[in-house]
């Protein structure tokens, strides 16, 4: 993840299912077995007109938003799991849900934790691994399992090295015999991708499926990594209940995959011939292993949206079908290290609309299972909005500026895990490479990187280093019918902490100049849909900001100053949260395109009944113009 990209960037310088479209943080505050009741029923991949969305039980379209648990995965200090306990699990998943409304998390796994020795399944790590899974499950969070690696093994480093990775066990590093590692001149981690012989030896290996004499016998490394993961996967089902693995979203078979050379072919060549290949036979593994009815997220060769290095993107395999992900990561390289604007309105629509574009060239869902950027160190200063500026463009792949005018041309709303959720962060104590001269203490304890969004305060709180609003996010979480466009203004700041400028990005047009009063200076989300046959209502996450009291709505189902506990548009708490809330809007005129405007009015003169009609009206006529 993360500064791999800008690595390559100076290398070249220098059950859901898928579906097509045309509290506080006290974890013992929480009942476990009321959000079991409650569960979330499974998602899957379905059609919707001409490109693919996610869908829950009920028909509703589900947006997923959350974070990457963890980072922490990959230090030895932490077991190789997300979490050094379950209570500090548990802490994690109350403090996510409260204070960011997310719904998904992706779970990081490793596969030297599953298989510590050949031939032999780590069965006591899978049981740590489910038992904090099953912290977020029961607050009503998603999971997407990752089998995470980066530079394809830790142990291919020597104590001295300047870097590391994770992943492959060392059984299955030294029978590779591989050579002294060495990445000569490299600045950032991820040019060991490029440059780093014994890590490209390694994963040219793998890919090639090279027969290994392990302590078990002569297996093939891809063997290997597809018994142990099919072993894991049936475990897996098995200690979870059916209710719980409903909430299971599907598996991330290799993170971030790279090539390791591709003897004079393109990128895109050794996708078609080397990892979709691969997929399959993971994909097989899945339908063998009981998650027959769950997707693999698939991701294509690492470099192919970074503008550096090589091509790729799984567009030479044909249509993947709803048994696949199109998962994509994206980190803007260039800003990481020599592009020293800052982001803006629309400044990754470009980025998001080729994931959605790719997605529905390969007939099937898109999801973004990392992004961000650092929080200290080069281009830091600029991050807040730099991830402000990738959830505009996930929610919409139009400007803000554009967004009254060519809304029904945003495309999907993308799904996403940010990279990522550290409690740990400032605080860790890993050997680099086993060498006790090289204790890593600082930010992640991993190659120098500062990413996470959260860390504990002196109290032991998970505090948000963002300003909340960037985090915070109002988002439809499941839509009776078809999202037909959704923009979101959050007004987050410029800096840290709520410090630094504040803009608006999503701007009213002079010809709607009632909504354009409404909204002046306020936060505000508007929703716009086709209602589909569904017993269950629409649901949007309501941002703290968002006070019931002071939370004005304009829709052609309802309109009031305030939102109610009861009625047509009403608020409620979120599944696994006492203090998170949601607003619920009932389902009932099936083909009846509907629009919503929620408005954060707790500052500012109060919102009259005569300004809600105004508004009302101009929505009314914008809608039929719009979406006829």
């Amino acid at each position: 993840m993360n500064t791999r990209y800008s690595a390559l960037a100076l290398g070249a310088c220098g059950a859901l299912v898928l579906s097509s479209c045309q509290s506080s943080d006290d974890a013992a505050s929480f009942s476990t077995t009321q959000s079991l009741a409650a569960a979330r029923s499974p998602v899957a991949v379905s059609q919707k007109q001409q490109s693919w969305v996610f869908r829950d039980a009920s028909g509703r379209e589900v947006v997923l938003r959350g974070f990457n648990v963890s980072g922490s995965t990959k230090l030895y200090e932490n077991s190789l799991l997300p979490f050094r306990n379950t209570a500090d699990a548990a802490l994690s998943a109350q403090a996510m849900r409260d204070q960011t409304g997310a719904n998904a998390i992706r779970f990081l796994i490793s596969w030297e934790g599953v298989q510590p020795s050949a031939g032999n399944i780590g069965y006591a790590y899978l049981d740590q691994a489910i038992a904090q899974m099953r912290e977020f499950i029961q607050r009503g969070i998603y999971i997407l399992v990752d089998y995470h690696q980066d530079l394809y093994s830790a142990h291919l480093f020597n104590p001295g090295s300047w870097y590391t990775g994770d992943g492959a066990p060392k059984w299955v590093i030294q029978a590779g015999n591989y050579p002294v590692e060495n990445c000569g001149a490299c600045i950032l981690w991820g040019q060991n991708m490029q440059s780093n012989g014994a890590v490209r030896q390694a994963a040219y290996d793998f890919w090639r499926n090279r027969q290994l004499s392990t302590s078990a016998g002569t297996v093939g490394v891809q063997d290997a990594f597809l018994q142990q993961a099919s072993a894991a996967m049936v475990y897996m089902k098995q200690k979870l209940s059916a209710e719980e693995f409903q909430s299971v979203l599907g598996f991330n078979p290799f993170n971030e995959p790279f090539d390791g050379g591709l003897d004079g072919k393109s990128g895109l060549e050794w996708e078609k011939n080397y990892l979709w290949p691969f997929y399959l036979r993971f994909r097989t593994a899945m339908d063998n292993s009981g998650w027959g009815a769950k997707p693999a997220f698939v991701e294509p060769l690492v470099f192919w949206n970074t503008s550096f290095g090589e091509e790729g993107g799984l567009s030479s395999v044909g249509t993947f079908g709803t048994k696949f992900v199109f998962n994509s990561h994206y980190y803007d390289g260039p800003r990481m290290v020599i592009d020293p604007s800052p982001a803006s309105d629309g400044v990754y629509d470009g980025a998001m609309n080729r994931i959605r574009t790719r997605a529905t060239s390969v007939a099937t869902a898109p999801f973004v299972s990392e992004f961000g950027n650092r929080m200290s160190g080069n281009s830091s200063d600029r991050t807040p909005w730099m991830v402000r500026a990738m959830y505009q463009a996930m929610d919409t792949g139009v400007a803000g500026s554009r967004w009254w005018t060519d809304a029904a041309s945003g495309g999907t709303v993308l799904s996403s895990t940010q990279w990522h959720w550290d409690i740990y962060n400032g605080r860790h104590h890993e050997l680099m490479n086993g060498n006790p001269d090289k204790v890593q203490t600082e930010a992640d304890g991993w190659n120098d990187e500062d990413f996470s969004a959260v860390k504990l305060d002196a109290a032991g709180k998970v505090t948000l280093r963002f300003d909340a609003r960037v985090l915070d996010r109002l988002y439809p979480s499941a839509v009776a019918g078809d999202i037909l466009a959704f923009g979101y203004e959050d007004l987050a700041r410029s800096g840290f902490g709520g410090s630094g400028n504040q803009q608006a990005w999503l701007t009213v047009p002079s010809s709607m100049p009632n909504v354009a009063s409404l909204v002046s200076g306020r936060q505000f989300g508007i929703l716009v849909w086709r209602e589909t046959a569904s017993g269950a209502p629409t649901e949007l996450h309501l941002p703290q900001s968002f006070a019931p009291a002071t939370t004005a709505v304009v829709s052609d189902i309802a309109r009031s100053s305030s939102l109610p506990a009861s009625g047509n548009v009403s608020v409620t708490t979120e599944l696994g949260s006492s203090t998170a809330r949601r607003l619920l809007i009932a389902a009932g005129s099936p083909g009846t395109v509907h629009f919503a405007l929620l408005v954060n009015a707790a500052s500012g003169p109060a919102v009259t009944a005569d300004q809600l009609t105004a508004a009302h009206n101009e929505l009314t006529t914008w809608k039929g113009q719009r979406f006829p």
